[in-house]
């Protein structure tokens, strides 16, 4: 009789074990793999992003509105006497925004132009070589002239028949 009992408390408890369905308890014991989990390479396939496709009149005009933006907050840092790294900053980006106007444009029409990169090429060599901002005054004239005179010679509509 005792061993019936011992029998019929191991049956229920075995029965009890598999009702319960512990799986973390096999999780446990089960064999993991030897070879740990290598990370996946990545395949990447470099592609060219060209942007949206412009006509040469929408860069124009882009980059026109970019000199602008710049060439104006040269003339703000050298009026508030900013820090001389700001004021060639935003020459040297009114520059590079001169010449992608200037190679949208056909040869005489270049030739025209350059006098204008020229005079900005000279403003920020005067700016380097004026570390403490003493000639800001001057260079603030020079900044103004060259926006309006490119302004003036330079707006779309009079140079629209010059794009390439």
């Amino acid at each position: 009789m005792k061993s019936k009992k011992i029998v019929v408390i191991f049956l229920f408890c075995v029965l009890l074990v598999n009702l319960i369905g512990c799986e973390s308890f096999t999780r446990k014991f089960t064999r993991k793999s030897k070879k740990a989990a290598q990370p996946v390479e990545m395949v990447l396939v470099p592609e060219e992003y060209k942007g949206p496709n412009m006509t040469k009149e929408e860069l124009y005009r882009q980059y026109f509105l970019f000199w602008k933006s710049w060439q104006d907050e040269l003339i703000n840092s050298l009026m508030y006497n900013a820090s001389l790294k700001k004021k060639i900053d935003c020459a040297k980006e009114a520059l590079k925004n001169l010449i992608n106007m200037q190679n949208l444009l056909v040869e005489p029409a270049q030739k025209n132009f350059f006098i204008y990169i020229t005079r900005l090429t000279d403003l920020i060599s005067d700016m380097q070589s004026d570390i403490y901002g003493s000639n800001n005054n001057r260079n603030i004239k020079a900044a103004e002239h060259l926006k309006s005179d490119i302004q003036r010679g330079f707006i779309y509509p009079k140079i629209r028949n010059y794009l390439r």
